[in-house]
């Protein structure tokens, strides 16, 4: 599923089926969080040798790599947001109501004041989100050019980064010549955001949760929690995995000495296989026509 094992996705038709199967994935590995696929893994065909964010720039797998997801991104196929310090959780189209309902607001139109968190964001990045909205989809250039020609780059960086954060805005293109181009989100998708404005937090941490754990079959919860937390407060992590167990939706398995996580339909296909000996044959045929 994570196409590090040969088969390295190529084309957008590729890269666009691998985010629909894995669901959400890195740019680039991240050592904290080592049960995740990365993009630059599944180009790369292997996981072997790949780059952090910091050195990924002199990696020559990176450049196509990029281009490819701006591929996706100019499609409306893939999204990204930037959750962890230089470096981007990328995800399905399909996914974008799930992580909006998580990240956004329910006044999508409305310039922002605030994060989840309460933290007031600057007049600058409110600013930048005005003129986005009147000038977008734009470089960074041009900002600086809309706004003020004496605006310093990481001060502009610094608005950016907030918008983009609590996905009032988007990166939908790249050139050369002009870096990254702006959009604001509600307009560059209306419908999923709609959607995504009307989910519980529950809904959406339940939903991704879930499509996580399809993508790595199994984890524990301390590995889940890590990665969640970028998403939502921890407290409320617990609480949905908590219910999911209670609702039996999730269960435990025992690998050696580690307690893991995982789909409770993905075991009950486990046991169901190991009951019947028919069924069991199937699955080593299909298995050898694979290999």
């Amino acid at each position: 599923m994570w196409r590090v094992i040969g088969k390295p996705v190529r084309t957008a038709e590729d890269a666009a089926g691998f985010l629909n199967l894995v669901g959400f994935c890195l740019m680039y590995p991240v050592r904290s969080l080592r049960v995740m696929p990365t993009f630059l893994g599944a180009y790369a065909g292997s996981a072997a040798d790949l780059p952090d964010a910091k050195h990924a720039f002199a990696d020559p797998r990176n450049q196509p790599a990029t281009e490819l997801l701006v591929r996706l991104l100019r499609e409306h196929l893939a999204y990204e947001v930037n959750l962890l310090p230089d470096n981007t959780v990328i995800f399905s189209s399909v996914l974008l109501p799930y992580f909006y309902a998580l990240l956004g607001d329910r006044k999508p139109k409305s310039a922002p004041t605030t994060k989840a968190q309460g933290v007031r964001l600057s007049p600058l990045t409110v600013k930048v989100f005005e003129t986005i909205e009147k000038h977008g989809p734009v470089s960074k250039k041009q900002l600086q050019m809309l706004i003020s020609r004496e605006l310093s780059t990481a001060a502009l960086d610094h608005a950016l980064n907030e918008l983009w954060s609590i996905l009032k805005i988007v990166r939908v293109d790249y050139r050369e010549d002009e870096g990254a181009f702006w959009d604001l989100l509600y307009r560059w998708s209306p419908q999923a955001v709609f959607e995504g404005s009307q989910l519980s937090m529950p809904e959406a941490l339940s939903a991704l949760i879930g499509k996580y754990l399809e993508a790595v079959v199994a984890a524990s919860q301390e590995e889940m929690e890590q990665f969640f937390s970028y998403l939502a407060p921890r407290s409320k992590v617990q609480e949905a995995i908590h219910a999911l167990l209670a609702a039996r939706e999730l269960n435990f398995v025992t690998i050696g000495t580690k307690s893991l996580i995982q789909l409770a339909s993905a075991r009950e296909a486990r046991d169901h296989v190991n009951r019947n000996p028919i069924v069991r044959r199937g699955t080593k045929q299909r298995s050898r026509m694979h290999e």
